[in-house]
């Protein structure tokens, strides 16, 4: 997929997660970011030809920083040594479901549906839509094609909320806050495939994307 030198690069980092370091490497990490932008362009136009809602998406605006926020962690590493994009129509926001990417040495993964817990309005949203188009749910995560691939994951309850039948057959899938799916990439997988494999991981994922953002029509991220 022609990410040698984000691999590189981030491996390196990773090893060397300082601001001195990145001082002194500027170059490599500008390099490295670059091919990772023409990476994300590439990709792009080919998941386009299956969802074109992404056609015209730019590639820089979709990029999060590497910059970690240390104020409220142990961790004091000011870098987090992954490239990471969402591709979707509101960029980086995690609202609507889009695509997202996450390249990191030995931690890489494809991500799609709906990863935030933190917004009350659309978890009962997309809870409210499963009560009533649960035939539709079902029948997208026990394809064959999900199965393969996806297992519905993310921060959910330890019952079923008050409000909701505890008895309910998609009972489960009411306890989450956040519905979303993943795969894992290894290196190899990365320097070695076509980047239509990837491409083909995020096609599978469309239907659970979509049956979200169906869900969620109408709903507005909050403003800052």
């Amino acid at each position: 997929m022609k990410l040698e030198k984000t691999l590189e690069f981030l491996t390196m980092l990773e090893a060397n997660n300082s601001l001195d370091w990145m001082k002194d490497h500027r170059e490599e990490y500008q390099e490295a970011k670059n091919e990772f932008l023409r990476f994300l362009q590439d990709l792009i136009s080919q998941i386009a030809a299956f969802d074109p809602s992404v056609a015209n998406l730019e590639p820089k605006r979709l990029m999060y920083r590497l910059n970690r926020d240390t104020r409220f962690s142990h961790d004091k590493s000011p870098y987090n040594p992954a490239f990471r994009a969402h591709l979707s129509i509101a960029e980086r926001k995690p609202i609507p479901a889009g695509y997202y990417i996450c390249i990191r040495p030995s931690k890489s993964f494809l991500g799609g549906g709906v990863f935030a817990s933190q917004f009350p309005e659309a978890t009962t949203l997309i809870r409210d839509h499963l009560l009533t188009h649960g035939k539709e749910f079902q029948k997208i995560i026990t394809a064959k094609d999900f199965t393969d691939n996806f297992e519905v994951t993310g921060q959910k309850l330890k019952n079923v909320p008050r409000g909701y039948d505890k008895d309910h057959p998609l009972g489960d899938y009411l306890k989450h806050k956040a519905w979303a799916i993943e795969y894992v990439m290894s290196d190899q997988e990365l320097l070695t495939k076509d980047l239509t494999f990837t491409a083909e991981k995020f096609r599978l994922m469309k239907p659970l994307n979509s049956f979200l953002n169906d869900a969620l029509l109408g709903f507005k991220m909050p403003e800052r």
